[in-house]
């Protein structure tokens, strides 16, 4: 492998970071960010009716998108910037306003010195130890992220593990399944009361039927129990396939629309952010402001969001309703993508 796969910087997906002032922690999406500032999102705030604590102060987290926006434009405005490259309100730190970034690597290496550990941190270690060594992973392509890592976790807290590099998640993907399997190593699937509890809150409030979950949902590799903690893993693509920089893409909300496709190609399903490529063989409702456009011209499903992982397979025909956006990337580059955020309005089920 070479070595330059894993030549991760600082401020990317499965990273947090830490406001100087305000002592807010946001967790850090995607890879491109703009020159001044980090694309993240708030997911812990300081509260003194908070069920976590971190030096002497309590915070309260904060899951739900909607809630996110709503938080900070009454609290902290001066955390929301409108992105011209991405045609919406997003969240975001200036680099000035970073008292510190967390990354999943230095918190594993943490781990490793630490004396003391608690269960969840100890648990935590041994599924990545046993990562490695079943899953033949390279020194330096695992680490830890989620709350653990920032300390306001709870002692019931998930293990939230990242994967670095395009080839290494590529790899170990092809070996969960034995290792899931083998009931020695204290890796399982959920339950079937688990899966009902993740649908209540995963796509809760939406028309999604549980079986339809349940059909996607049972045949992912990526999460799953350990001695008693839900763990979910996240694979993070290498440097050299990330193609770009922020600047380079412009995309512009269309509208909404609902199409039947194939998936012609799901190899990027594991990553974050996912992406699928499709071939749609019917529009089944155009709410956007294109009124012509051609269904060959929509090749693309993506999302940042983790429950659109591994969601589907090559072959499979899907629903899919979302965003649809135009992309351009270089000023040549010129297609359209449907983009799936939205817990109760967006989706992706077997057609």
């Amino acid at each position: 492998m070479n070595t330059s796969d894993l030549n991760f910087k600082k401020g990317i997906e499965g990273d947090y970071l830490e406001t100087k002032k305000d002592h807010l922690f946001f967790d850090i999406k995607g890879v491109h960010h703009p020159k001044d500032r980090k694309i993240c999102f708030i997911r812990f705030y300081p509260d003194p009716d908070g069920d976590r604590e971190k030096n002497g102060i309590k915070y309260k987290k904060i899951y739900d998108l909607n809630e996110r926006y709503s938080f900070l434009k009454i609290h902290h405005p001066k955390y929301l910037f409108h992105s011209e490259q991405f045609d919406l309100e997003l969240q975001g730190v200036k680099n000035e306003d970073i008292l510190k970034i967390y990354t999943p690597r230095d918190y594993y290496a943490e781990l490793n010195i630490k004396k003391g550990l608690s269960r969840l941190e100890k648990c935590s270690l041994e599924l990545c130890e046993l990562f490695i060594a079943e899953g033949n992973l390279p020194e330096g392509s695992i680490g830890i992220t989620g709350s653990p890592m920032i300390g306001i976790n709870k002692d019931h807290s998930d293990i939230d593990i990242m994967i670095y590099g395009t080839d290494t998640s590529l790899n170990f993907q092809q070996t969960l399944p034995d290792i899931i399997k083998n009931r020695n190593n204290f890796c399982r699937e959920y339950t079937l009361e688990e899966y009902q509890v993740h649908y209540d809150w995963r796509v809760g409030g939406s028309d999604i039927p549980f079986d339809n979950f349940l059909q996607c949902e049972r045949r992912k590799l990526h999460q799953g129990m350990y001695k008693g903690f839900e763990f979910f893993i996240r694979y993070l693509k290498s440097p050299r396939d990330w193609q770009g920089d922020y600047d380079d893409y412009q995309y512009k909300d269309l509208g909404r629309i609902k199409v039947k496709a194939t998936i012609i190609n799901s190899n990027d399903s594991i990553f974050t952010p996912c992406s699928y490529k499709i071939n749609v063989s019917a529009i089944i409702k155009n709410d956007s402001i294109v009124n012509d456009i051609k269904m060959q011209d929509i090749i693309e499903v993506n999302s940042f969001r983790g429950r659109f992982c591994e969601h589907a397979l090559e072959g499979e025909n899907v629903l899919v309703e979302g965003k649809l956006e135009s992309v351009i990337y270089k000023d040549t580059k010129n297609y359209f993508r449907i983009l799936l955020s939205d817990q109760v309005h967006d989706k992706m089920m077997s057609a």
